[in-house]
């Protein structure tokens, strides 16, 4: 907590010199340079300014406490004029930051100006497109505001049944306050999507059926006596924060919340008669530009779409070459890797058994599989971690368009717990020879670990994220795992691992064959199903999610495979004084970072490891 502990004092030193004067004159004789110190208050400053307009991430990190409390109570603005100030937000932000004189500043800060500038800019690229959803300093960039897996119809059950704290009756008033703003909320959204609709902008047919089921799940489950989900945690929690807020909650669920989503159903509905079927962003007005900004939001880099297209088909060649003779050792001899992939995945050997049997299987196997990760960290970082953390299934209305499983950090503050998010609509999803792999992914030494670092870090980086980071350091996570021994008397396992890195070479492929080739809906399908050996069920959803997200699928193979090359070239600069502890610790002691940012954190760790050889 130490990062802003003093941010009130912090806030009035800066007042006191003027605002950022003392940064932006640097230089000049009469002004002081300016101080890590310096840095520190304005970064929290800044982190502050842009949770004033995304209090929902002041909750999840545990910051809205104290004088920042009132966030608590509120929602992020959705409307048009919403988003257009936090922009401008970013860009009066942005000009601080870059106002600063560098000179003499520590690594560690020099490294946050670095992520604050990028992703800012970033983001100010994407909120100058005419439509879309920009995250900020996050992963889920949508030209679809409101689809099958975006939208606050699906956010806000989640969020408030695992986020919002209800520990006395004044957190009881806060949950009621931000469930009371949720129609307003709601509208904002319904406001952008007519405003997309009237531009030509309109999502594929195929999307819109399945928001249209999603969206009549939320409904149906807020129309409940007690307002379903939305309501629930007020009845659960209502010995610490009293009766009356249970009531309450029902009467806004059940009358305005359900009111704005009807409103918007009834759009989505209107959208859908005189929808298209092409997957692609190509088909939407400015498509290809818009494509070409999220994927340098996505991968920070400035690879093109046709450049990523072969890394990937180059990757997935390399990796194959791999799994065939695994595949040979264990019995399966004849057709390609993919063939064969599909083959054992039909072995009855490797299921879970069907229905809440097999649920119960699947969360004992992850439990298991955590906890021997968890006891191997000390032989692959010199600074473990101990995170906080939780294995959950996805609320069923969510789970129709959500991925396998996903995971993340928890709040910066401990009090909320990094969660792995599992998909059990089927157990089908799941395999024994891949499921372990997925665990170290979304929780150690993959998101919920690299969370803890980052948390750890000033404010501003724990709110800051790039999915070719994080996306690619989970990947990293799971070569760690297999270098660690995670399947020695299990090799189908690292079969199972080897496929995991294939899928997400195939992204690659997939997402650019969608988006720059014009391939079809079925033909993305098929490339992973026949090429690697995926289950049709699980790869349907898959490419189903890279047609609401354009590009956001490239960041994990793409971040992946920028950690080894760094890798290699730090054994090759240091060679016997290479240490992989040394190296682990540099990159994700680093915090999230664009991909070149990271490159620095390497050639710090280089240079130090170099001089103490």
């Amino acid at each position: 907590m130490t990062a802003f502990t003093n941010d009130l004092t912090r806030r009035q030193a800066l007042a006191g010199l003027g605002g950022v004067s003392v940064l932006a004159l640097g230089g000049c004789a009469s002004v002081p340079r300016a101080t890590a110190g310096d840095v520190g208050a304005l970064l929290d400053d800044i982190a502050w300014n842009l949770m004033q307009h995304e209090p929902e991430r002041a909750t999840g990190l545990g910051v809205d406490t104290g004088s920042h409390a009132g966030l608590r109570s509120r929602l992020e603005d959705q409307s048009a004029a919403g988003q257009a100030a936090y922009a401008r937000t970013l860009r009066a932000d942005l000009a601080r930051v870059r106002a600063v004189d560098r000179a003499g500043l520590d690594a560690d800060t020099l490294t946050s100006l670095e992520v604050v500038q990028s992703a800012y800019a970033t983001a100010l690229d994407g909120f100058a497109l005419p439509y879309g959803d920009v995250a900020v300093g996050s992963w889920r960039n949508t030209p679809y505001v409101v689809i099958q897996n975006v939208g606050t119809y699906l956010d806000m059950p989640r969020f408030l049944d695992s986020t919002q704290p209800l520990a006395n009756a004044a957190d009881g008033e806060a949950y009621l306050a931000r469930l009371q703003a949720m129609p307003a909320v709601l509208d904002g959204e319904l406001e952008r999507m007519r405003s997309a609709r009237a531009m030509g902008v309109v999502p594929p047919g195929f999307l819109i059926d399945k928001a249209i089921t999603a969206m009549e799940a939320t409904i149906a489950d807020a129309r409940k006596d007690g307002g379903g989900s939305l309501a629930a945690p007020l009845t659960r929690e209502a010995a610490k924060i009293g009766e009356g807020p249970a009531r309450r909650g029902a009467a806004i669920a059940t009358g305005p919340v359900v009111a704005a989503l009807e409103r918007q159903l009834a759009e989505l509905r209107v959208e859908r008669a005189v929808a298209g079927e092409k997957a692609g962003i190509w088909a939407q007005p400015r498509g290809d530009e818009w494509y070409a900004w999220s994927l340098r939001a996505t991968t920070t880099t400035a690879m093109t779409p046709d450049e990523i297209h072969q890394q990937g088909l180059d990757e997935l060649a390399a990796l194959h070459a791999r799994m065939d003779p695994i595949l040979r050792r264990i019995g399966y001899t004849s057709g390609s890797v993919g063939e064969r992939m599909q083959a054992l995945s039909d072995d009855p050997r490797y299921k879970f058994a069907e229905g809440d049997p097999g649920r119960k299987q699947i969360m004992d196997f992850l439990d298991e599989r955590v906890a021997w990760i968890k006891a191997q960290m000390p032989r692959a970082f010199g600074k473990p971690v101990d995170p906080k953390m939780e294995i959950r299934r996805l609320p069923p209305a969510e789970e129709i368009g959500a991925p396998g499983a996903y995971g993340g950090a928890g709040s910066k503050d401990g009090s909320i717990p990094g969660r792995m998010w599992i998909n059990l609509r089927s157990t089908d999803l799941h395999r024994r020879y891949d499921l372990a792999d997925l665990a170290y992914h979304e929780t150690i030494p993959g998101h919920v670990w690299e969370g803890e670092y980052s948390n750890r870090l000033p404010m501003i980086r724990s709110i800051l994220a790039f999915g070719a980071f994080s996306e690619g350091w989970a990947l990293y996570a799971q070569q760690l795992a297999d270098e660690l021994g995670a399947y020695d008397g299990f090799e189908v396992g690292q079969l199972g691992y080897l496929q995991s890195l294939a899928f997400r070479a195939c992204r690659l492929v997939v997402d650019t064959g969608l988006h720059r080739k014009r391939w079809t809906r079925e033909q993305a399908r098929a490339f992973f199903v026949e090429r690697n050996g995926s289950k049709p069920e699980e790869v349907a959803s898959e490419v189903d999610r890279y047609c609401s997200w354009p590009g956001q699928a490239c960041g994990y193979k793409i971040g992946h495979s920028e950690i080894l090359r760094q890798r290699a070239r730090a054994q090759a600069a240091l060679g016997m004084r290479f240490d992989g502890k040394g190296f682990n610790d540099a990159v994700i002691l680093g915090g999230n970072a664009p991909l070149d940012v990271m490159a620095k954190n390497v050639d710090r760790y280089v240079a130090r490891a170099g001089a103490s050889g």
